[in-house]
């Protein structure tokens, strides 16, 4: 019989549900370098900036994008979660903009 109380080393397997991804944002809080080589500030504040962040689990429904790709978001549409220690941020796959990959075969001339 199971004990009424877990312990925190109970590691349960998450699914996600839907539409949903899971991402990871690399480069939080830290500065940006200008193509003409002029650091910018973290701190600096810049309205409607799309981020970029690697794909790390998707519900069953998402067809645009995969596991480890980069995808465009808006900070404004995320909802931030913790899981064992780390944080990520979920989002609908209509709230992505653009998706990153090598798999990807149309092309607009832009690279990462």
């Amino acid at each position: 019989m199971a004990s009424p109380t877990s312990s925190v080393d109970d590691k349960l397997p998450i699914k996600m549900l839907n539409d949903r991804v899971l991402v990871k944002i690399s480069d939080i809080g830290t500065d940006r370098k200008s193509s003409g080589g002029i650091v910018i500030p973290a701190t600096a504040q810049v309205q409607k900036r799309l981020v970029w962040a690697t794909v790390v689990a998707q519900g069953q429904n998402v067809r645009s994008c995969e596991i480890g790709d980069k995808v465009l978001f808006s900070p404004d549409d995320r909802y931030e979660v913790e899981v064992q220690g780390e944080d990520y941020v979920m989002l609908r796959e209509r709230e992505l903009h653009a998706v990153a990959a090598e798999r990807i075969e149309a092309s607009t001339g832009l690279y990462l």
